[in-house]
């Protein structure tokens, strides 16, 4: 895979995570701080079908939601100074996973597993058509896995008990660290 040549101040910034730890919120934030364009891939898959994504997934089905997720990934991890929100699951495809190391700042945002659950379950079972019809053992089981996948290819940044905003300055002063240490 070619990677794109540039900078690290002028690379685009991916976040990751479980769904609902707040990726969207803090992207926006951090790109407002940064002077940045935000994409959320969910709302860009939402605009390009017409229809919120628990509807795509019951229309078309999760093997092309995943498709068309991986493409527009791939089309903006290869762009310059963008925040890039992707779905909780994109990162679990090989394909999506290379395309953000070769290109992009990874940042996973951490959460554990007693705060989600009892602070953001309750706001994403009926929008979230992976949890629905699953277990509560199922749902942790899930999170497990992809948290192992997540911490393994990312800078991560735990969100236990911060706000939106303190989360998004740490994130910009950290990035704004990085890069004056590698000018």
């Amino acid at each position: 895979m070619q990677t794109n040549e540039c900078s690290l101040r002028e690379k685009s910034i991916v976040f990751i995570g479980f769904m609902g730890v707040g990726k969207t919120t803090i992207g926006k934030l951090v790109a407002k701080k940064l002077y940045r364009s935000f994409i959320d891939i969910d709302e860009a898959i939402e605009q390009e079908y017409q229809m919120p994504v628990p509807e795509i997934f019951k229309t078309i089905g999760e093997k092309e939601f995943r498709e068309k997720e991986k493409q527009l990934i791939q089309h903006y991890a290869g762009q310059k100074l963008k925040i890039i929100s992707v779905g909780g699951g994109a990162f679990m495809q090989k394909e999506v996973r290379e395309a953000c190391m070769a290109d992009c700042i990874v940042i996973y945002l951490d959460i554990t597993w007693d705060v989600w659950k009892n602070e953001r379950l309750h706001m994403l079972m009926e929008s979230r058509p992976v949890l629905q019809g699953r277990s509560m053992e199922e749902i942790e089981d899930l999170f497990n896995k992809r948290k192992m996948i997540y911490a393994e290819h990312s800078s991560k940044v735990s969100t236990d008990h911060l706000t939106e905003e303190e989360i998004a300055e740490y994130i910009t002063d950290s990035l704004k660290v990085s890069w004056k240490m590698n000018e």
